[in-house]
This record gives C-alpha cells, sequence and structure tokens, in this order.
C-alpha cells in the first residue's frame, strides 16, 4: 500500500487540489500495517495504524529528490518517484519530530537545486486579518495581500497572496519556476476566498504571475492586482521588490503637514502645476521618457522656481496604454514602470519634499480596462465588477465600473488610496471621474442601465463607499488632500459625511472653467453678452470648497490649446490669456495650471510628445513665463488672495455688472485692512482716467500689472501711487483713478503708512 493516496497523487499532478500544502512537505501521517495469520485455509488480517512522517514533493521533470536536514550535515534521504510526472514521497524513520528541511533537486542537464520547500510554511495571513478583509476594514491590506519579502520560520522569501474566491486552483508562476503552474500551487485559507504561499529565496525584479484555473477549465494569468511594481507594457507580468528598503529624509514635511495646530491645507496657498510626465520633457529625439531621476533633477527645480506649491502627476499608476493617460489603470498599487522603478518614485516624492512642493495624484477608482491580465473576471468571474453590463459597463469608455456594494472591492480600493499616503508618501489624490460613480445612468442611453432599490439614478453603494473612503484617508493622514473631480451640481461633494457630504475636502469647478473659457473664447467685441459668465460662479462660490482648474481635458480632443482659444491676433492672444489668468488668480478658490499654458504653447497636448519648450526663444512665450512666475509667487505672498477661500468675508465685488465695457473689479480680504484690488479689463481698449471705488482712504500703489513691457504688453501701467479720494463710486465712500490698460488687470494693495495717517 503507498503512503500517499492515488487521488491526492493526482490531485496535485493535475494542480486542482485546493490546499496543497495538506499533501505536499513534511507531514506526520498514521499509515496503515497490515498484521495476521492463516487459519485452515483463510486470510485473518488485522488492519493497523502506526504513525511515521511522511516527505513528499512534487517537483515536475526532476531525476532526484533528496530530503536535507540544515541542522544536520550527515542527514540525508532520497525520496522515492511514485509517478512519472514527478511526485516523489519517502517515509522517514529515524526521526520523531517534524523539522524544518531543504530539498536538493537534481536534473538530467546536471543541474542541482538545494532550496527550502515552499510546503513546509505554516500560513502568513491570520484570522484577524481574513476579518478585517471581509468587513472592508484592513487598512494595512496593501502590506498582507500581494507580493511581499518577508522572514517566515527564520528564512527568508517572498510571501504571495490573493483574493480568487472562485476559482479551482492558484498558482504563483514566474522567471523562478518556468512559468509552471504545477510548481508552486497556492493554498485556499478557509472560506475567505484568499489563496498564499511563501516561497523561499526569491530576489527582487523576479517577474510573476497568478495562474488561475477557472471551475469551468479555463486557465487565466493575471498579474497582480496588489503589485508594487509591473514591467514596462506591453509586458505585463508583476515584479518583485521591496519598498522598505528605502530610506525616507521627509520626516519634518511630514510632521507638520499632520500637525493639528497648523493650518488646514484650506488656509493656505495652492497653486497647482499639473503635469504629465511622460510628455512633460522627453530625450532622445522624443523617443525616450525622462526618468523618476530626471524629473527629480529637472521638473521640481522648474516648479520651485515657477513659484508653484504644489504638483499634480497624471498617470502614475501603472497603465497598460499610453493613449489612455494613465486613467485606464491595472496597477492601482504601482507607480508606472514607464519612469523607473517604485523606489526612485519614492525619490522623486521626497525631493518634491525636500524642496517644498506637495505631490498630488490622479487616482482612477471609477472604472478600469478590460485587457486579459488585469482585474476583469479575474478568477473567471465578474469579481471587481458586476456581472450584469447593465451594471458593470462604461460603453462610453470600454471600461468595467467597480461593484461597490462587495466589501472586498471597497477594501482594495480603500488600501490603494492609503498605500499612495503611507508607504510613497503622496500629499493629496485628485479622485478622477467622481460623477461616473454617483449616477447609474452616467453616460448610457435610456434602457441601458438599472435603477437603484428606490427607482433613482443614484449609485449608493458608490455614494457610501466614497464616504467610507474619504472618512478613512482624512481621519488617518491630517493635512492630506482628497479633490473630487465631479462635473455635476451633486450637493456636499467637500462637506463632511456626518452633514450629509461625501467628505472631499476640495472639488474641482467645473462650471467655472466652462463659464470661464466661454467667456474668454468670445471676441471681445461680444463679450458684453457673456457678462455673467465671469460673475456668476461667486453665486455658488462658497457651497463647496473649490479648486478653479484650466487642466489637461480642456487643451485636447480638438478643443485647442489655452493660448489658441484667445480670439484676435498674436498680441491679443497673450493679452487675453494674461488678463485671464489675472482674474482666475484673484478669484476665490485654489488654482490649476495644466502644463503648457504657462509658456503659451500653442499645439494642442498630445501625450506622445514634449512641451513646445523651443517657444521660449521667443519673446512673447518667454514673457508669458515670466507673467505667470510673477502671478505665483505673488498669489503666494499675498495673504488677501487665499486666507479666506472658502468663506463669503474673504471677497467682495466692488463693480460687477459693467457689461458694456466688460469690464469687473473686487477686492480680497485678508486681515483688515490687508485688501488685494482686481480691476480687469476684457477689451482691447485703454481706460485712461478709470475709476474704482475703494473701502479704504489711503494710498494705492501698483503691484502687478498684465500689460507691463516685460510681459509683452503695452506698458499701461501706475508707476506712482494713487492717493484714494473722498469721491463715492461703486457704492463705496472713497475712489481711485487710475490707467487700466487694455486687455489687462492691474492690482493695488493700501500703503500701510498712508493708511495710518488717514485713520
Amino acid at each position: 500500500m503507498g503512503l500517499t493516496s492515488l487521488a491526492d497523487i493526482m490531485n496535485i499532478i493535475n494542480s486542482t487540489h485546493g490546499d496543497p500544502h495538506q499533501v505536499l512537505g513534511l507531514h506526520r501521517v498514521e499509515l496503515a500495517r497490515q498484521a495476521g495469520k492463516r487459519e485452515k485455509g483463510c486470510d485473518i488480517r488485522n488492519i493497523k495504524t502506526e504513525s511515521a512522517l511522511v516527505m513528499r514533493a512534487f517537483i515536475p521533470y526532476a531525476r532526484r529528490v533528496f530530503l536535507l536536514d540544515p541542522g544536520d550535515p550527515d542527514f540525508e534521504r532520497e525520496l522515492d518517484r511514485v509517478h512519472a510526472d514527478g511526485f516523489f514521497e519517502a517515509r522517514i524513520d529515524g526521526r520523531a519530530e517534524w523539522f524544518m528541511y531543504e530539498l536538493r533537486v537534481e536534473y538530467d542537464s546536471g543541474n542541482t537545486w538545494t532550496f527550502y520547500d515552499p510546503y513546509e510554511f505554516m500560513p502568513v495571513l491570520t484570522d484577524f486579518d481574513l476579518f478585517l478583509f471581509g468587513q472592508s476594514t484592513h487598512y494595512e491590506l496593501y502590506e498582507k495581500l500581494g507580493s511581499h519579502f518577508i522572514t517566515h520560520q527564520g528564512v527568508e522569501g517572498a510571501h504571495f497572496a490573493v483574493w480568487a474566491p472562485n476559482a479551482r486552483r492558484v498558482s504563483v508562476i514566474g522567471s523562478f519556476n518556468g512559468w509552471d503552474g504545477r510548481r508552486h500551487q497556492m493554498r485556499l485559507i478557509k472560506n475567505s476566498g484568499i489563496w498564499e504561499i511563501f516561497i523561499p529565496g526569491l530576489c527582487e525584479n523576479d517577474g510573476y504571475k497568478f495562474e488561475i484555473k477557472t471551475f469551468n477549465g479555463g486557465i487565466l494569468q493575471k498579474s497582480d492586482p496588489y503589485a508594487n511594481f509591473m514591467e514596462l507594457r506591453p509586458s505585463t507580468s508583476s515584479l518583485l521588490v521591496d519598498l522598505n528598503k528605502f530610506t525616507w529624509s521627509d520626516g519634518a514635511w511630514i510632521e507638520r503637514r499632520a500637525d493639528a495646530g497648523a493650518k488646514s491645507p484650506l488656509d493656505l496657498p495652492m497653486n497647482i502645476y499639473e503635469v504629465h510626465p511622460g510628455s512633460w520633457a522627453r530625450k532622445g529625439d522624443e523617443q525616450r521618457f525622462l526618468s523618476y531621476t530626471e524629473l527629480s533633477d529637472e521638473l521640481i527645480p522648474y516648479v520651485v522656481d515657477m513659484g508653484y506649491t504644489h504638483i499634480e502627476l497624471a498617470g502614475i499608476c501603472e497603465h497598460p496604454y499610453d493613449g489612455s493617460w494613465g486613467y485606464q489603470v491595472t496597477g492601482y498599487f504601482a507607480p508606472t514602470s514607464r519612469y523607473g522603478n517604485p523606489r526612485e518614485f519614492m525619490h522623486f516624492v521626497d525631493k518634491c519634499h525636500e524642496n517644498g512642493i506637495g505631490v498630488i495624484l490622479d487616482w482612477v477608482p471609477a472604472h478600469f480596462p478590460k485587457d486579459a491580465h488585469g482585474l476583469a473576471r479575474f478568477d473567471g468571474t465578474a469579481l471587481y465588477e458586476h456581472e450584469n453590463p447593465l451594471q458593470g459597463e462604461h460603453p462610453e469608455w470600454g471600461t468595467l465600473i467597480f461593484n461597490y456594494g462587495r466589501k472586498e472591492v471597497k477594501n482594495f480600493l480603500i488600501a490603494s488610496a492609503l498605500l499612495w499616503f503611507e508607504k510613497f508618501h503622496v500629499d493629496g489624490l485628485r479622485v478622477d471621474a467622481v460623477a461616473s460613480m454617483l449616477y447609474l445612468n452616467y453616460g448610457k442611453t435610456p434602457g441601458s442601465w438599472i435603477p437603484n432599490i428606490y427607482g433613482s439614478n443614484q449609485n449608493i453603494e458608490a455614494v457610501e463607499f466614497i464616504k467610507h473612503l474619504n472618512s478613512i484617508i482624512l481621519g488617518r493622514m491630517p493635512g492630506a488632500l482628497m479633490i473630487a473631480e465631479e462635473s455635476t451640481s451633486w450637493a456636499g461633494v467637500s462637506r463632511p459625511p456626518e452633514s450629509g457630504g461625501l467628505g472631499f475636502n476640495m472639488k474641482w469647478n467645473m462650471g467655472w472653467m466652462n463659464d470661464f473659457l466661454k467667456y474668454v473664447k468670445t471676441d471681445p467685441l461680444f463679450r458684453k453678452g457673456l457678462h455673467t459668465n465671469l460673475t456668476f460662479a461667486m453665486m455658488y462660490a462658497y457651497s463647496e470648497n473649490f479648486v478653479l482648474v484650466l487642466s489637461h481635458d480642456e487643451v485636447v480632443h480638438m478643443k485647442g490649446s489655452l493660448i489658441g482659444k484667445m480670439p484676435g491676433d498674436l498680441w491679443q492672444k497673450f493679452a487675453n490669456l494674461r488678463v485671464a489668468l489675472g482674474f482666475m488668480y484673484g478669484h476665490p478658490g485654489k488654482k490649476l495650471l495644466f502644463m503648457g499654458g504657462e509658456i503659451g504653447q500653442f499645439d494642442e497636448w498630445s501625450e506622445a510628445r514634449s512641451i513646445e519648450w523651443f517657444l521660449l526663444e521667443y519673446e512673447h512665450h518667454k514673457a508669458l513665463q515670466l507673467y505667470v512666475r510673477e502671478l505665483n509667487n505673488f498669489y503666494k505672498a499675498d495673504e488677501p488672495l487665499w486666507y479666506k477661500d472658502f468663506q463669503p468675508g474673504g471677497f467682495e465685488w466692488i463693480q460687477c455688472n459693467d457689461a458694456a465695457s466688460s469690464i469687473v473689479s473686487f477686492y480680497r480680504i485678508g486681515v483688515w485692512p490687508d485688501i488685494t484690488v482686481f480691476v480687469c479689463n476684457f477689451t482691447p481698449v485703454t481706460r485712461e482716467d478709470y475709476r474704482a471705488g475703494v473701502p479704504i482712504e489711503c494710498d494705492y500703489r501698483e503691484v502687478l500689472n498684465s500689460d507691463e513691457k516685460r510681459f509683452f504688453g503695452s506698458g499701461v501701467v501706475n508707476l506712482e501711487p494713487i492717493r484714494a479720494q473722498a469721491v463715492p463710486w461703486d457704492g463705496r465712500p472713497f475712489s481711485i483713478q487710475m490707467r487700466l490698460p487694455p486687455l489687462g488687470v492691474a492690482v493695488f494693495k493700501p500703503v500701510q503708512r498712508a493708511i495710518s495717517q488717514h485713520q
């Protein structure tokens, strides 16, 4: 009678055993022993059992297999081949207790390999891990699922774990086992749906995937959903990496960000430079991306020099298709390998913090692509998505929608968000396509979607997921930013969940962006008919914590570049853009400008080529860059421009009804009497004696003028301080008379000495 049942042997060979660890490895088992005597021509036998150590190994293509004891160099026991496909076993006599062992395997090629057997190790995941995962509250799940270098039972190796509850079998395949799904079959842990295995002796950059045998007999090869590193596309393997080998030096930055006594990010200046790293600047005649290291050396100094406070990075989460710009993600836990490895990305973030720059990532929990190696039908079933395509697909984008009602899916997404903060030290996430999450009928025609249980179009499960996500991120990460790209009028996007909001702390102001761009694209002759496009945003400015955005979405798909939208001749185009940016920086709300806008790039943005830096050889482009730099630095230094961004007491119109002249004026308010006065002229007509009401009787000094000649303007400026007169104007008791430039903005500050003299 054999030591192992034929059924167990065949399940291992055919890789259909749910728990191969129960068969393979060294086990104390009860073996049957026959004893008896012959009486009157009949066999009388008694079946007895005895306890023994039995070693089993399944190693295809092995010629001989030996069991070794690292603690006893004299011990060696050869295993017997009991199946031609490579199943070996032996009874280990003379040993009473289980011991840590190694296997030495000899192949026909003459190669010999000695290693610790993955099937001698106990599970790594605990019952508590499994419980938290099932409740969608395992917030350190990124430390448990996927692949991680650990020391387990005194042995160094890599632990692999993956959620595939409907799989018949899951194996780790990789460069270390010839991509053979029979070699490292994983154990299914209880009823969790999680499969795991610990494999000793693996190295960084070893490639791997999960091979999944489905219940309908199919074989899938999937990238690790929790991987921290992926091969460069078009290859799709996951790669082993140890994130803990990076040493951070941004402790002071993180401490300041988390300081409960410090100002909230809402109360600080924020002007964001939105960057697609793969097209900010390329090397080698446009054939090569900048690496994370090169971006550290080139992008960060540029951002610092230009006076921005934050970088927002598009396309950092791993994605297979360049043309998606990173908004169709397959690696929710991995910085893209297009620019280097994860520790090099850590270096980039660390250098940003060293230089006083915050880092915001675009993050996409709304949908994912159908690529065969990704999340789609991960274990042969609709695991991360809905089974019903009326619920599970975005027909407009050709992508799949996450099943936000599934606890394990919610945990996957929350753990992804936390990873970027806690392991990669980013300062914020700009959550993409929130509107598509909130509405079941987003981008769908009648009859192609399923209402919720109340018959409406709100995605109740997505709403609860978003609230859960934001409460955890902002609760665990004081000072963090969660910014919604939400394009509808959903109420309370940036309000706390306890008061009925979604819990983001900021929201992109898409309404302002659409109205504003429509206005500035219009010929000045006809702008008076669109005057409310300039002023309407103040009707709802304090309903949310808004970021004013001129983003990548506005300079693609035949929309034209930012400078290309401006009407008029070359001079007028640049003057229009300068006054537009001046108005934007004075308006309540944080600021975002997409790369290329600051130099007046004429061509639409393309992910396939660099920003047109050669344009800086021309005076008007260089002057625009100078203007944006000075505007950024003035914005950061002038407290009224951000002191009360989200409170009504931080802004007052001076004149918002002069549609005939296309002029608006207002002032921002800091700690009184610190105010900043903006007067914006959206026509090409110079106003030599323009009068504007002011609240304080004092001298006013012009501190910024977009029409300065160094900005490629016409030079209509106010060189001397202007004394406020007791001439009531615009509903104010005092007024100043100025030279107002054509297509320009003039910005004034009260002279503090003059204020004290008049008080």
